[in-house]
């Protein structure tokens, strides 16, 4: 099983870039500020600058002209792009750090973050490995222990990588004997890592090290002599900062102690550089199980017989088992030469199938577990020798059970509270298993169960818990409502708040993603517990279409043509709230990253009235230009190819770049808006979000209805939020608290 870590936050990018403004002349007036009662003083009769508009440059899509004013801005290596970047991160450092307030908030957002934090132990060899965090460290640290009553021994510290924390170990996987240990190293919160390799009894290092990876997957043989891994041949910069697509992945072979000129090219698909390639080895070790993918849905599978094929010395000949793109298949074990899979294969909430590489043609192929009529089946696990320990989610909520891997029979359900399983781990090889939940007022539970004592309920290994003097979790609530969608269509929203009632509208925090299958299930943030305790707010969550959490069929109704209807729930959720009296639009503050960002943009351009405040992070705004950009031409699958008719009409409805207008009086005026992006995010390049802050400034650089100010921050030496150094989470989330602080115009004690 692969050993992540549990901490890596995918949110909020840290770390801003100040400096003086530039072009003095080409400046203008936020004249609509002076009267807005959420802005600092000093901030009123402040000016945007004004990005240089290229109106020369004109796309023809399917006869369609299509303006690209700021197409200068996708160089990020530009003079002319560094100097916008560094007026508008001038700007909105004076807008979020002018009082008082940013100090404040961070010293308590700092409090709350303090606290140890641990993973759930991994066995590997002769150790149990678990991360811990002591509380404010930047990066977690990597301990292991000979047994579980034994006192941890510190195994690897990323910490001492870097002096500000910013160099992050991104991937882990030990040899099958559990000897030897490959780590990846990340530099700024890049994609890209270098991948080392460790011997775990001395300590140290072997000479390895291999560049031009992305996206890795590693895969032991198990002789324990190397393994598989996949890399890019990309030329020029890599370092995160570039915008070149990324394509030609490879599969090779690494042999330790090698340098990496010697590895061995096994597997190339040439005739299809967008193909992605990863490496699986199956537990009895006989067998390469290869999957590819164009986009983040939708795979392939091939195998091949290590044994029969003999020493690896060159391209390995693969078997093709899945021929077309139509549906997910992940490996889960195997008996033999019969291989289990979890997949979407007519059955749109998943099931476990078995394929006989004996005799894989489909009509052979039987199913292991069924499809539930309305569970989703996230997640399986093989331990024990002949048990599967399954993760359903039931209305949003993780469920778990064990059944018999050569029946499929349900053996048992393990006790679980209302809550998210964020890591289970175990082992074919082992009778122990252990699973940590987490959930709004929880930050983590971890469980322990042996299945060598049936008789003995899981028991509790370790609960993580705040040490923060007067917060009680018992004094929150969590509630999870149903509400209709334009089209009718119920959508489940938890909702977050204090049990206490407050006179007046609250402030609310609306998170939503909406997207790649991805579900949004109750987690833990000090940034929502901070919004609801000190704010007395409320956070809300619609689980809206896009994302997985019912399946197949509800991913499918909120992708491509139907993009539109996750867009849709969001704002019936904001619709909801303030029929139902929990609140009214202008203490409303969206916010949502990456895909979400995406979903925040379209948003405040199709509903502006709803809202009070905005935070789009990282988002992808520019919808006609995306799949031209680092790994973007993998989300065709989600948004669709503007370079087909069909999809570019769609798109061209939501794009955010190109749907900005001028409000044309204060009720539809744009809500007080932060766009994060930062300038080593090389999954969703900057450009996106620079492109979508200058539109919306040129579009209210005259308007006398817009009074809300519209910012850009860029942070330096960060990514897309992978591996961000703890010290920069706490900045960044005190930048987004600060400035839903004054733009919701909180008026409590913060």
């Amino acid at each position: 099983m692969k050993f992540t870590t549990f901490f890596a936050r995918c949110l909020f990018i840290v770390l801003f870039v100040s400096f003086i403004i530039f072009y003095a002349s080409k400046v203008f007036a936020v004249k609509s500020f002076v009267s807005g009662n959420n802005v600092p003083s000093v901030f009123r009769n402040y000016t945007y600058p004004a990005a240089r508009r290229d109106e020369s440059v004109v796309d023809d899509f399917h006869g369609t002209k299509v303006l690209d004013p700021y197409r200068w801005l996708e160089n990020p290596d530009s003079d002319e792009t560094k100097q916008f970047i560094n007026a508008e991160n001038e700007i909105s450092r004076l807008f979020l750090e002018s009082n008082d307030i940013w100090p404040k908030i961070k010293k308590k957002l700092t409090n709350f973050w303090n606290y140890p934090k641990y993973t759930a132990p991994v066995r590997h060899g002769n150790y149990y490995y678990f991360y811990q965090n002591s509380g404010l460290q930047d990066q977690d640290v990597l301990y292991r222990q000979s047994s579980l009553t034994d006192d941890p021994i510190l195994f690897l510290d990323p910490n001492t990588f870097s002096t500000d924390g910013t160099i992050s170990l991104q991937t882990v996987d030990f040899s099958n004997d559990g000897n030897l240990f490959a780590y990846g190293v990340s530099e700024s919160g890049s994609d890209w890592i270098k991948i080392k390799v460790r011997n775990i009894e001395s300590g140290e290092d072997f000479k390895d090290c291999l560049e031009q990876v992305k996206f890795p997957s590693i895969a032991w043989t198990r002789d324990n002599k190397g393994f598989f891994y996949n890399r890019f041949n990309q030329e020029g910069k890599i370092d995160g900062s570039e915008t070149e697509m990324n394509q030609n992945q490879k599969l090779y072979y690494h042999r330790i102690g090698e340098p990496q000129e010697k590895d061995l090219l096994v597997v190339e698909f040439p005739e299809n550089p967008s193909w992605t390639v990863n490496a699986e080895i199956s537990h009895c070790g006989k067998y390469l199980i290869v999957t590819s993918t164009i986009t983040t849905s939708d795979n392939l599978v091939f195998f091949a017989d290590l044994e029969q094929n003999g020493p690896i010395n060159g391209k390995i000949s693969l078997i093709p088992i899945i021929t077309k793109f139509e549906a997910d298949f992940i490996y889960v074990t195997n008996t033999g030469s019969k291989m289990v899979f979890h997949t979407n294969k007519n059955a749109p909430n998943f099931r476990l199938i078995t394929i006989d590489l004996n005799n894989y043609a489909e009509e052979n192929w039987s199913t292991l577990i069924e499809e539930h009529q309305k569970d989703v089946l996230n997640a399986a696990y093989c331990v024990d020798g002949d048990k599967i320990v399954i993760e359903y989610f039931r209305d949003v909520k993780s469920v778990l059970q064990v059944h018999s891997l050569e029946t499929g029979r349900l053996i048992r359900t393990l006790p679980l509270e209302i809550g998210e399983v964020v890591g289970i781990s175990g082992d074919k090889k082992h009778s122990e298993i252990f699973y940590q939940l987490v959930s709004f007022l929880t930050p983590t539970v971890i469980y322990r169960y042996d299945f060598s004592k049936p008789h003995i309920e899981p028991s509790v290994f370790r609960e993580v818990k705040m040490n923060l003097k007067g917060f009680d979790k018992n004094n929150f609530k969590v509630e999870q409502i149903f509400y209709p969608s334009r089209d009718g269509t119920k959508i489940p929203m938890f909702i977050v708040q204090k049990k206490t009632i407050s006179k007046g509208p609250k402030a609310v925090l609306l998170h939503g993603y909406g997207g790649f299958n991805i579900s949004l299930l109750p987690t833990f943030s000090e940034l929502i517990l901070y919004f609801i305790d000190a704010f007395n707010g409320m956070f809300a969550m619609p689980n809206i279409r896009g994302g997985g959490e019912y399946g197949s069929s509800w991913y499918d109704s909120g992708r491509l043509l139907n993009k539109q209807n996750g867009f849709d729930d969001f704002q019936a959720a904001a619709q909801y709230l303030i029929d139902h009296k929990y609140t009214e639009a202008k203490k409303i503050a969206i916010q949502g990253g990456s895909n979400g960002g995406l979903l925040i943009g379209a948003c405040i351009n199709q509903r502006p009235e709803l809202f009070g405040a905005a935070v789009a992070q990282v988002g992808v705004m520019d919808m006609l230009r995306f799949h031209q950009f680092t790994i973007g031409h993998a989300w065709i699958s989600d948004y669709g190819n503007p370079e087909e008719k069909v999809h570019f009409d769609n798109l061209y409805k939501f794009s955010p770049v190109h749907n900005v207008h001028s409000p044309n009086s204060t009720d539809n005026q744009y809500p007080s808006t932060l766009i994060l992006t930062a300038d080593h995010d090389d999954r969703v390049s900057p450009l996106h979000s620079l492109k979508f802050a200058a539109a919306l400034q040129h579009a209210v650089k005259d308007n006398e209805f817009q009074k809300n100010p519209i910012l850009l921050r860029v942070y330096s030496k960060a990514g897309h939020g992978g591996g961000k150094p703890t010290t920069k989470i706490i900045e960044e989330s005190t930048d987004i608290l600060t400035f839903l602080y004054q733009a919701l115009q909180i008026s409590t004690d913060h």
